[in-house]
């Protein structure tokens, strides 16, 4: 479908730091979020989900609409020309992809650890990145992952994000890292704690056993 595309912010936790999966598109040193476009017999959510699978190689992704981009201003057909021509392909001015595109932007949560990165057909490389120290993407791509990390931040106790972003059984210091890696701030354990308790939505399980007998942690999962 001419003028619309997808495009997505996969957000992954490593090493208490909060992760976005990114393309370097080839001999050109230009960034994206990993996109696409929609076929004209496929639905929306069905090309997003699509997209994810070729770049993580994983199916049942949580996935959240979060805006639709369509300033004028993010119409710049020089950067999608540069990226054509380093891939051998000379377009016509009038080709549909160097036209205005609107895009409709989702974040997608997933587990670090499953996931083996895929470059498309024009990419070198799919690579994970923190979210504090992205390199410059193309467009208006620097502002969709502004808005899906505000959007994530909003939700972040109503859509349970540790489920995706943690293993299934988890420490209550591992799921406190997440919350602190998202929202950019430190939080003190006692309140941490107290608050998840305080809603309901983990249940208790034995202790992790990695050193100490008295010093091991339980470990949680989240309530179905």
């Amino acid at each position: 479908m001419h003028g619309l595309a997808v495009d997505a912010v996969i957000f992954g936790f490593h090493e208490r730091q909060l992760k976005v999966l990114l393309l370097e598109y080839k001999s050109t040193g230009l960034f994206a979020l990993p996109g696409g476009f929609v076929r004209e017999k496929e639905n929306l959510n069905d090309a997003v989900r699509r997209g994810l699978k070729e770049r993580t190689g994983l199916d049942n992704i949580y996935l959240e609409q979060c805006y639709v981009f369509g300033d004028v201003n993010r119409h710049k057909p020089q950067v999608m020309k540069t990226i054509l021509k380093a891939n051998g392909h000379d377009t016509a001015e009038n080709h549909w992809l160097l036209e205005r595109f609107i895009t409709v932007a989702y974040y997608a949560l997933i587990n670090y650890e499953n996931v083996i990165p895929k470059p498309d057909a024009l990419s070198d490389s799919c690579t994970w990145y923190d979210v504090d120290a992205l390199p410059k993407l193309i467009f208006d791509h620097g502002d969709i992952v502004a808005k899906a990390l505000q959007t994530l931040r909003a939700n972040l106790d109503q859509k349970l994000v540790g489920m995706n972003l943690l293993p299934a059984r988890f420490t209550m210091k591992a799921l406190q890292q997440v919350y602190e890696a998202i929202l950019g701030e430190q939080i003190r354990r006692t309140t941490f704690q107290r608050k998840i308790l305080s809603l309901g939505i983990v249940k208790r399980h034995g202790k992790h056993f990695s050193g100490s007998a008295n010093k091991a942690p339980y470990l949680y999962s989240f309530k179905k």
